[in-house]
């Protein structure tokens, strides 16, 4: 497993190469860029800008994971669930363009009046097509598990049944309420057939989430991809980041 970071509070005032060196010296592996931060890299990039994005992650020892769009297909107006797909795919080919491996996508409740399973099927059959078309560009569609009411487990597998394609993928979030007796396993196995190279994590001295135990459960599955931050703001971003590789170090370690 790696250690990464969403630019989510952390990152988002910070442009791309103070992003880059502030993990380089952090010793955070790899980077979700969360669109509309300061970074700039969007979708409106021209294809010059693409390849100058490449090439600057390209040239550090700091991956770009993906990106994190806010797409998101519950809508009861089909017209703009149909935007949130096709916004989608344009962020897989950004994605692609500058050597990333997948887009963030999220599910984001449900529609007050229309049956909750009418809403996990069109969520499901977006998901469906956005998969096929990334699976064009080596691309995951990465679902985090969010948003109220849709962030239960089942809800997610169950879109996620529908989805059924194999570039679709669980982006797991570590959100409170997921422990049955103290423990994930029981949601977490829900999942972890269709958890991708992504996982998102928050902060590790919360006691309330067992984070030894997440990440026994990934290793115990073959985890080979990124635990990505999404921690609070601070004012001393460098110092914290130091302290949460030190945390997430000792948290790896089996229990004796």
């Amino acid at each position: 497993m790696k250690l990464g970071m969403v630019t989510y509070l952390w990152g988002a005032q910070w442009d791309l190469p103070t992003l880059i060196k502030n993990c380089e010296a952090t010793g955070f592996e790899g980077v979700e860029l969360r669109s509309t931060h300061k970074h700039g890299v969007e979708v409106t990039l021209s294809q010059q800008e693409r390849k100058e994005v490449k090439k600057r992650f390209a040239d550090s020892p700091v991956e770009c994971v993906g990106l994190g769009s806010a797409c998101e297909f519950h809508s009861a107006d089909h017209g703009v669930v149909q935007q949130n797909i096709e916004l989608a795919k344009k962020f897989v080919v950004l994605s692609h363009d500058i050597g990333a491996s997948g887009v963030k996508v999220r599910p984001n409740g449900f529609v007050k009046g229309i049956p909750r399973e009418k809403t996990i099927e069109q969520i499901g059959k977006s998901l469906h097509e956005c998969g096929r078309f990334a699976a064009d560009y080596n691309q995951e569609i990465r679902v985090e598990v969010h948003g109220k009411a849709t962030k239960d487990p089942s809800v997610i597998k169950q879109i996620m049944d529908v989805a059924d394609h194999p570039r679709v993928t669980v982006c797991w979030n570590s959100n409170p309420g997921e422990t049955i007796n103290g423990s994930i396993k029981q949601n977490f196995d829900l999942l972890k057939k269709r958890i991708g190279r992504v996982v998102h994590i928050h902060d590790l001295y919360d006691s309330r989430y067992p984070y030894r135990e997440l990440f026994s459960l990934l290793r115990g599955m073959g985890f080979q991809g990124y635990c990505l931050s999404e921690s609070p703001a601070t004012s001393d971003p460098l110092r914290v980041m130091r302290y949460y590789k030190a945390m997430w170090e000792e948290l790896q370690r089996p229990l004796s």
